[in-house]
């Protein structure tokens, strides 16, 4: 009893101390903003804004998880709150798909986080693709990053198409309250005291370094591991292992990250708080090696050389069979 209250007692001690430096750099980035006034400069603000931002969103997460509070209706207000009204983006259509993603990792057909995009992840998308989109699959791997300044404009979008759409939406309203005083707290002081033109160069980097920050922390956690087909059979222990890689570094990886590095040990235990991931991945290594099941550990520059090498691969499908020099000679012909 006495281990258990020093774990709760470690967790709420983080989170606090967590939730104190954001709004720290908040206040920070506030008192920048109103002292630098006209001055290019601001970017770096917008900077730093898209940093916090990114860092709140994990605490979301976090709290969709029900890993803050010990009850889960505390934790779900909180998830909205900082989703809707700090992050502008919608709990209610993240929490569906990630609940989604959860449950079926890389399942093709059921898991939403490879569904085709503008990104194509599966080798049968990728050949589908026209237009466009082809000529953007094609380069998919080299382009993914550069595409990920655009992230964060998709996410705002995806989550109010999500509730203004028909579907039935717990807290729509709520959401949607939020997330209009949040977009009018944040555009109402930058258009109000910085040139036009400045401004939307303010929000652009904002938005440009969120989505680049979001995109980099999710997308070394199952881009380029094993894919399910939809009738395989796996057991729970099997499909989260097999489809998960962490990120080593330690203490700089799940701060950089927001504990996505132990991306593992979160899917086999996704309730549990950050503080503790750590110890649970020497737990989990050690049985793995016993029962012969592979985990996969990488360093972060590594796991996007994996990302963008299986990108390219995946693209392939997107090109012309007849796609080369001696093919277009003949054609010509």
């Amino acid at each position: 009893m006495v281990k258990e209250t020093g774990l709760l007692q470690r967790t709420r001690w983080f989170y606090a101390l967590v939730g104190g430096a954001l709004a720290v750099a908040f206040g920070g980035v506030v008192t920048g903003f109103i002292l630098l006034g006209d001055s290019w400069f601001q970017l770096l603000m917008a900077a730093a804004l898209g940093i916090i931002f990114t860092q709140v969103a994990f605490l979301a997460h976090e709290a969709a998880h029900r890993q803050i509070f010990a009850s889960g209706p505390a934790n779900a207000r909180l998830a909205r709150v900082l989703a809707a009204g700090v992050v502008g983006i919608s709990y209610a259509w993240w929490d569906s798909k990630h609940s989604r993603h959860h449950a079926n990792p890389n399942r093709v057909g059921r898991d939403p986080d490879i569904e085709v995009d503008t990104i194509s992840f599966l080798d049968e998308d990728a050949a589908q693709a026209r237009g466009l989109r082809n000529a953007i699959t094609r380069r998919q791997g080299w382009l993914f990053f550069p595409l990920l300044t655009l992230e964060g404009l998709n996410l705002h979008w995806q989550g109010l198409r999500h509730l203004l759409s028909r579907e039935p939406v717990k807290g729509r309203w709520v959401e949607l309250g939020l997330i209009a005083l949040r977009f009018a707290l944040l555009l109402t002081p930058v258009f109000l005291l910085l040139p036009v033109g400045m401004a939307f160069a303010f929000l652009g980097v904002q938005l440009a370094v969120f989505g680049v920050y979001m995109g980099a922390s999710f997308a070394p956690n199952h881009k380029g591991m094993p894919v399910i087909a939809p009738d395989a059979k796996l057991d729970f222990f099997s499909k989260q292992v097999r489809t998960s890689r962490n990120i080593s570094g330690g203490w700089w990886a799940t701060w950089l990250m927001g504990g996505l590095n132990y991306q593992v040990e979160h899917h086999l235990f996704p309730n549990m708080p950050r503080p503790h991931l750590a110890r649970a991945r020497e737990i989990v290594r050690e049985y793995c090696a016993s029962i012969d099941v592979p985990y996969t550990e990488t360093t972060l520059w590594r796991s996007y050389g994996i990302v963008i090498a299986y990108l390219n691969r995946v693209g392939l499908a997107a090109r012309d069979p007849f796609d080369c020099p001696a093919a277009s000679q003949f054609r010509r012909a």
